[in-house]
């Protein structure tokens, strides 16, 4: 007896290899999926913006990094005792005004210069839930807990949302002919813009998403959301707020994702990085001991070797 859908994502046609550049953006997913590239020793850069959810929003972001755009302290909005952008997660807020430009113009930076040169960018998608301010119209990618009445909140069209995206491609394209790009849908539930609202939202996404896949040959659809909600599909695997997937629950989503975007010289290399990744890790009880001399010395060994054949890699050094 079968108590699980069976489901295996389809192989890319273009595999990621593990000496190519990827950039992340989006939603908290993105995060994620970022963190356990980062600790297997891919060349990642990981929401220059800090996390966003919208398609509007992403594609703002986009814009302006291919546009090599400079902050202005105009940009900035004293709000809660902090400067913050509209545009910037919180993580980019503080109190003194030329340290939050400086973060965020440096980070705008490193964006342009990466895309110039990056082989992958993967977009996690959140929301079709837009935020505009009322006064002006302007896009809003984070809230900053300001109050309600500071903002027009919209649910994208597909339209809207084709409209966005199809921009958003096209200049990424156009600044980097050889790009690839991986969409994917996150599968955290927005309940705070209600369960039906939240699954209408998801559904306008992936329509779209689907629709661009077929559009351009250089896109992919990696199925995340479909792997939680419909092949785990149980509480036991979301956190506590009943909102965002487990530790285990992702590295289901990333297991599937390595077996579906890696090519198999990678694949072989990431076993190798876990395991000088689980000796580095381990903290001698006894490290004057000539035992972990010996562990040390191989250890290295074992690093200077991987990284003679990968010049890429960079390990810290054996403790």
């Amino acid at each position: 007896m079968n108590f699980q859908l069976s489901f295996k994502p389809e192989k890319f046609a273009d595999l990621i290899r593990h000496d190519q550049r990827i950039m992340l953006m989006g939603s908290c997913f993105t995060e994620n999926i970022g963190k356990r590239l980062a600790a297997l020793k891919f060349r990642t850069l990981a929401n220059p913006n800090g996390i966003i959810y919208d398609p509007v929003s992403i594609t703002n972001s986009v814009v302006s990094y291919i546009g090599e755009k400079i902050y202005q302290p105009s940009d900035l909005i004293l709000l809660n005792d902090l400067w913050q952008s509209w545009q910037h997660h919180g993580s980019f807020s503080g109190s003194n005004a030329t340290i939050v430009l400086e973060q965020i113009n440096t980070s705008q930076k490193n964006a342009h210069e990466f895309l110039k040169s990056a082989d992958w960018v993967l977009i996690t998608l959140g929301s079709a839930f837009s935020y505009s301010l009322a006064e002006t119209g302007d896009s809003v990618a984070n809230c900053h807990k300001a109050q309600a009445k500071t903002f027009n909140k919209h649910l994208l069209s597909i339209e809207d949302i084709k409209s966005s995206l199809d921009t958003c491609i096209h200049r990424l394209f156009h600044f980097n002919p050889s790009l690839r790009i991986i969409f994917t849908v996150s599968p955290v539930r927005y309940i705070r813009d209600g369960l039906v609202e939240n699954n209408l939202s998801k559904s306008r996404l992936i329509e779209v998403v689907q629709h661009l896949v077929k559009k351009f040959s250089q896109l992919y659809y990696f199925p995340a959301y479909e792997l939680v909600i419909d092949v785990l599909r149980d509480y036991r695997f979301y956190k506590e707020d009943m909102v965002h997937p487990t530790d285990q629950a992702i590295d289901y989503v990333f297991d599937n994702f390595s077996s579906s975007c890696f090519d198999d010289p990678t694949m072989m290399l990431i076993e190798d990085i876990k395991k000088i990744n689980s000796a580095l890790n381990h903290r001698p009880l006894h490290p004057d001991t000539p035992a972990y001399q010996q562990f040390r010395q191989d250890l290295m060994s074992k690093i200077n070797s991987l990284q003679s054949k990968h010049p890429h890699l960079n390990f810290p050094p054996a403790p």
